[in-house]
């Protein structure tokens, strides 16, 4: 029987002892911290690694995440400075850099910064109208995450980013600006067009331009290649006949090749309608031939009359 107390005795204490031991010793993951307090007042924060604590007199309160947080809110609604309500629903990004003010700092943070963020946000979208809310967004965020950061250095939280996710106008309000959105689609379409009917006629009427232009100028072109070759060939002929009485000269005809050449000129003459051809005995005698030539002119004129 004592040995059975002994070994009872014995058990309890190795069991003391793990409950103890499993108290004191405290393995902090990366990460996350422990804020601690010692016979009811705030004593030390416990960092990751291995640390003790003693027993009933130190007593962890809360174990805090060091990491970056999200929080999705839901919509809130809004009113602008042109009283259209709207519901917008924000994310907040944040990070606990004091655990112990965390701890102490305000009851419920989460919920703290939910109504904080409501609140700010319906400060900025009173103060500015639909219009700019819609297309603010950017400002919008900065100036949240600047209030809030500020708000929440006495809670040990550092605020990095604040979302605007989305804004949702009343639904007459969403069929207007579809209206309106249409509407300027339509008359930019409309405007499109005219500038393309307009930029269409100006390239048909210039091609006409050119398309004349080239025409004249190839006529004019025609024309100055036409008479130049009339004139070659006016100077080519002068040119022979020139070369033929050079050659003629240089021949030096007989009288007898002169006189067949006056026969031939008067039987060219003889195809006429004169009905009177003198021909004088000496086809040398100049004078005879111009007076034969006058004979004929004046009977020509006579059977005119």
């Amino acid at each position: 029987m004592p040995d059975f107390i002994f070994i009872l005795l014995i058990v309890l204490l190795i069991v003391l002892f793990i409950i103890v031991l499993t108290y004191t010793v405290r393995i902090i993951p990366q990460s996350f911290a422990v804020v601690v307090e010692r016979l009811g007042a705030y004593d030390r924060t416990l960092d990751q690694g291995l640390h003790f604590i003693i027993p009933i007199l130190d007593r962890p309160v809360s174990r805090v995440s060091l990491k970056e947080n999200v929080k999705d809110f839901p919509p809130q609604p809004v009113i602008t400075k042109d009283n259209v309500t709207m519901m917008i629903d924000t994310v907040v990004y944040f990070q606990i850099t004091d655990p112990m003010l965390y701890t102490y700092g305000v009851h419920n943070p989460i919920s703290a910064i939910e109504n904080l963020t409501a609140t700010t946000l319906r400060n900025i979208i009173g103060e500015l109208e639909l219009d700019e809310s819609l297309t603010s967004r950017e400002i919008i965020n900065s100036k949240m995450r600047s209030i809030l950061d500020e708000a929440t250095d006495a809670w040990g939280i550092k605020v990095n980013r604040v979302e605007v996710k989305n804004i949702n106008p009343p639904r007459d309000i969403q069929e207007a600006m579809e209206k309106q959105m249409r509407a300027e689609r339509e008359r930019r379409s409309a405007i499109l067009f005219a500038e393309g009917e307009k930029r269409s006629a100006i390239l048909i009427a210039e091609g006409e331009k050119e398309a004349t232009i080239l025409r004249a100028d190839a006529k004019k072109e025609a024309f100055i290649r036409e008479a130049e070759g009339e004139a070659q060939a006016i100077e080519r002929v002068y040119q022979a006949q020139a070369e033929g009485v050079r050659l003629l000269k240089a021949a030096g005809p007989d009288q007898a090749y002169l006189t067949l050449r006056g026969y031939d000129t008067f039987e060219k003459v003889a195809d006429g309608q004169a009905t009177k051809i003198i021909i004088p005995s000496q086809l040398q005698d100049l004078a005879g031939l111009l007076a034969s030539a006058k004979t004929l002119l004046e009977d020509d004129k006579k059977q005119e009359k």
